[in-house]
């Protein structure tokens, strides 16, 4: 069960990786740069979703199209992964969004979870799971776990930001079969496990401090 890596190398994810990092941002613009890079992201990661043929009527004659063959489960893990589910819902209007929400143990940095909304089953959905940032990979071992539980398709999507080398080795080391899709991999994490370079909490810099 492997964990595959796509690193989305476009010119407008740079932009606006770019934006979100510098600390002078202020927090309308990072949200606003924060959706941009989830739209591209996730355009990326949905390449491979099923689709079936049919056919329409259009204003001159009948047209052979293709549509999803389902709608796939959005799941943004809280609160960060706020600022991708509007991109999401945008590309997949009709998709079910299910939430996890997850704390970080400032002592300790392991997750602290407080919130489950999830289908009670997913079979045969395709599910992306969005977060901004993969640190420690704590709260996604997390997140994985629960919608294994619900018989969630292997491979699960993953979209984030920004993804630190430590967190992706812990996937692997789990032996989770994921998918991630990032528009950048950072050097390391530092000793309160925030990714450097990064661009600091993403909760905080949507939403503000302590919100």
């Amino acid at each position: 069960m492997p964990v595959t890596v796509t690193l989305v190398d476009h010119p407008l994810v740079a932009d606006a990786l770019a934006r979100i990092r510098d600390r002078d941002t202020p927090n309308t613009l990072f949200r606003t740069n924060l959706e941009r890079i989830g739209t591209l992201l996730l355009a990326e990661a949905t390449k491979s979703l099923p689709t079936v043929e049919g056919t329409v009527e259009t204003p001159i004659t009948t047209a052979s199209v293709r549509r999803l063959a389902v709608q796939p489960v959005i799941v943004p893990v809280l609160r960060a992964g706020l600022g991708f589910v509007h991109a999401a819902q945008e590309l997949m209007p009709i998709a079910d969004v299910g939430f996890i929400g997850i704390a970080r143990d400032e002592d300790t940095f392991e997750p602290k979870p407080y919130v489950n909304r999830l289908p009670e089953s997913l079979v045969g959905r395709p599910v992306i799971v969005i977060d901004p940032m993969l640190a420690t990979g704590g709260s996604l071992v997390h997140t994985i776990a629960l919608l294994t539980e619900r018989h969630a398709p292997t491979p699960i999507t993953v979209v984030c930001a920004l993804a630190a080398p430590e967190g992706l080795q812990r996937l692997r080391d789990e032996g989770l079969d994921l998918h991630i899709v990032t528009g950048a991999i950072d050097d390391h994490l530092n000793e309160h496990a925030f990714i450097v370079p990064g661009l600091g909490d993403a909760g905080d810099r949507q939403f503000g401090a302590g919100v």
